[in-house]
């Protein structure tokens, strides 16, 4: 009796041993869950995604968190050109009005360099935060790619190379330097209209920036002298420093020079009546 329980018990175990050796095979056939594909197209929406969110966070004035979210729209690598410039742009504005200015100069130069055509719209070069460093970095790049170029073989005349430093320091911001060139470069006599234009231009620029409004409009009443047709650039014309000053110095311009013609116009008819022979009179007839 004993040993017939024991051949049945061990009978059992063997059934329920070769059971499990037969479901072991369906449990290791079962494919694995398939990890999650990461596509190009997946990381370019992630990162225009970061760039959109950085823009925004900047401008609630979050600095840090839009640092962070930029440098991670960049991390990606599938950002055109374009956008790395604009995310380069929103990092440098956000290191330099959180008083990071060699982060900031950093972030405009890397701007520069991965997109040759990158450039601060009028409104933003005026910002009194970035827009020396902007221009003091773009400066820089110009001086440097001309160091690399070949010198002209006929030197700049005296007033000539006076426009050209003067720009050089008005680029940098120096304002007040540009302005003593600019002025110097007009009195030893700028030969071409357009040099003319662009000294006195970029005088009353100057003048607008230091707050000199009246000179600044003065400036650009005399502009019009040289050229009656003178009209600011589309990306000059916004800028928030002269635009109201240049509208006024244009219309006064525009009521002076036609003013001017008005009396030209009365004096050549005075004078036409003067020289013209006096009428001889005709007899009358019978």
């Amino acid at each position: 009796m004993k040993t017939t329980l024991a051949h049945r018990i061990t009978f059992a175990a063997v059934a329920l041993a070769a059971a499990a050796c037969q479901q072991m095979p369906l449990l290791e056939q079962k494919p694995a869950p398939a990890a999650p594909q990461i596509t190009e197209s997946v990381l370019r929406e992630r990162a225009t995604e970061q760039l959109a969110a950085g823009v925004k966070l900047y401008e609630v004035g979050e600095y840090d968190n839009a640092v962070k979210s930029l440098t991670g729209s960049l991390e990606h690598g599938m950002l055109s050109k374009a956008e790395q410039a604009r995310a380069r742009k929103y990092l440098a504005f956000s290191h330099c009005v959180s008083g990071r200015e060699i982060p900031c100069r950093d972030e405009f130069r890397k701007a520069f360099e991965i997109y040759p055509d990158f450039s601060l719209t009028s409104a933003e070069d005026g910002h009194p935060s970035w827009g020396p460093v902007y221009r003091n970095v773009r400066t820089q790049l110009i001086a440097e790619r001309e160091a690399h170029q070949k010198k002209p073989l006929i030197p700049l005349a005296k007033a000539e190379q006076m426009l050209s430093e003067g720009m050089v320091k008005y680029d940098a911001g120096d304002y007040p330097a540009a302005n003593t060139m600019l002025e110097g470069a007009l009195k030893e006599g700028l030969k071409g209209r357009d040099d003319q234009v662009k000294a006195m231009k970029h005088v009353a620029f100057t003048l607008c920036l230091q707050n000199k409004i009246t000179q600044c409009r003065a400036e650009f009443i005399k502009i019009f002298t040289v050229d009656p047709a003178f009209d600011l650039a589309p990306a000059e014309a916004g800028h928030p420093s002269w635009t109201n000053t240049f509208a006024r110095a244009k219309a006064q311009a525009k009521k002076d020079l036609a003013a001017k013609e008005s009396k030209e116009a009365k004096e050549k008819t005075a004078r036409e009546k003067s020289a013209a022979p006096p009428t001889a009179g005709v007899p009358k007839k019978n």
